[in-house]
């Protein structure tokens, strides 16, 4: 077997664990007959385990034949001739995508062991496992995708399984509410991310990284676009990159995901998911390159995007929304340097911080123990925290600082008020101007829901 052939066999099984995961669980569940436990477990730590092995197996392969770049083809599994399109399924390995693929697989190995003793009997045993094998297929998708189709695939399945593990909790009202608006949310980056995908394509005629980034092994590549089309598409992929991190104005979703169990929340919010749009920015960053406005846009987003955040996590009640803020400054000072044109400083910045931050946040739950077990072993309480930078600040200026952080700038507010609401309102008159036309044309009233009383009962009750 030569040494290609190899690494196509590794690549695939890489790709195919995953998948195979969500076949069995999903397949099960379908069959409405689903797995056990301890068979869910099973299924789970050998499939994320062959992962693992043969990445480690192409980073051996690559260290050992000095091979910077290694393309995994699986064809066209799409095709438009007319509108010269096709949908290329295709992987890359290289110095960006595996280290970060590495870090998904330890991180889903560790989460989804603890998982399995942490959820226990719990009746969303399974709901959880099936979605977390969602969220690990769309995150090995993400990470190895070589076009930006098959990046958008992966980052749909993360956005999916993050809302649903939201509202995993959902015989209560406010995780499903929360699930609701994150999903909102991931949708204008959606939106923003599929306009950059054509923009894109027409400068390039390709959604091939290779052909938008140049040749050159990353970070080496040279984007093929000019600054003006560079300028315009990397803005979109920033708003695209700020709704799925969460940076200012998007940050609201991330407090309000720590409302699902805390085994999601450590490697969805804390360590993969969130840093899922600062992936994007490395990826794309020889586009970033060719623009120095977007460069300063990215700068500033990532540095407003910490200072928020440090403010307003320092005035957190709950342990778990405090950890969300210390997140949050964590990706803005990593967008910040990826926009200061620094590449391998923010790709070890991630490995660093996710590995860290999954570490707290499945302590958390275990906090008041840690804490008093650590007054224990030094014998005496433990001394309040020195707070050096708010020595330097007048009272009036520390009473508004607090009020800034206590209301979280009131973000959310404005953006319900200036983005929501105006599209609301334009929704209910396209949907007025619609029931008038369908009524008009049926004769009565066109819509099921208009010939129900609003008493009456609906879905399961009915």
């Amino acid at each position: 077997m030569t040494v290609e052939a190899l690494f196509v066999a590794l690549g695939v099984c890489v790709v195919a664990a995953p998948a195979i995961l969500l076949l069995a669980i999903g397949g099960a569940f379908l069959a409405s007959r689903p797995l056990s436990e301890n068979a869910m477990a099973r299924w789970t730590a050998s499939c994320v385990a062959c992962s693992l092995l043969a990445s480690v197996a192409i980073l051996t392969l690559m260290l050992g034949t000095g091979s910077r770049y290694v393309p995994v083809e699986l064809g066209d599994w799409a095709r438009i001739p007319e509108e010269h399109f096709h949908f290329h399924l295709k992987f890359v390995f290289d110095r960006l995508s595996v280290p970060f693929l590495i870090l998904t697989l330890i991180l889903c190995g560790t989460t989804s062991a603890f998982a399995h003793r942490y959820l226990h009997r719990d009746p969303g045993y399974g709901r959880f496992f099936l979605a977390f094998a969602v969220f690990l297929f769309g995150m090995v998708v993400a990470t190895l995708a070589g076009a930006i189709e098959t990046l958008f695939l992966g980052w749909e399945l993360v956005g999916l399984s993050s809302a649903l593990l939201v509202a995993f909790f959902h015989e209560r009202t406010s995780p499903v509410l929360n699930g609701q608006r994150i999903w909102s949310i991931y949708r204008i980056s959606d939106a923003a991310f599929l306009l950059a995908a054509v923009v894109i394509h027409h400068a390039t005629g390709t959604g091939d990284f290779t052909g938008m980034m140049g040749t050159g092994p990353w970070p080496e590549g040279r984007a093929a676009v000019t600054s003006g089309q560079a300028l315009g598409a990397g803005l979109l992929l920033l708003v695209a990159a700020a709704g799925k991190s969460g940076l200012i104005p998007f940050y609201g979703w991330l407090p309000r995901a720590m409302e699902g169990p805390t085994p999601s929340s450590a490697v969805f919010y804390g360590a993969l998911s969130v840093h899922l749009g600062t992936y994007l920015l490395l990826r794309v960053s020889p586009i970033l390159e060719l623009s120095p406005v977007l460069g300063i846009a990215t700068v500033a987003l990532g540095l407003a995007t910490a200072a928020f955040a440090s403010i307003t996590g320092r005035v957190q009640a709950d342990v778990k929304g405090a950890l969300a803020f210390a997140s949050l400054t964590q990706v803005g000072i990593i967008t910040a340097e990826i926009g200061l044109g620094l590449r391998y400083i923010p790709l070890i910045h991630i490995i660093g911080h996710a590995c860290l931050r999954t570490l707290q946040l499945l302590r958390a739950p275990s906090l008041l123990y840690d804490y008093h077990a650590l007054e224990d072993a030094i014998g005496g309480p433990l001394d309040d925290a020195d707070d050096a930078p708010g020595r330097w600040l007048t009272e009036r200026r520390r009473r508004n600082l607090y009020r800034l952080g206590f209301h979280r700038g009131e973000l959310d507010d404005a953006l319900d008020r200036f983005v929501v609401a105006p599209f609301v309102w334009i929704f209910q008159r396209f949907d007025r101007l619609e029931r008038r036309w369908t009524d008009w044309l049926a004769g009565a009233a066109s819509r099921e829901s208009d010939r129900r009383a609003a008493s009456a009962p609906i879905g399961e009750e009915a």
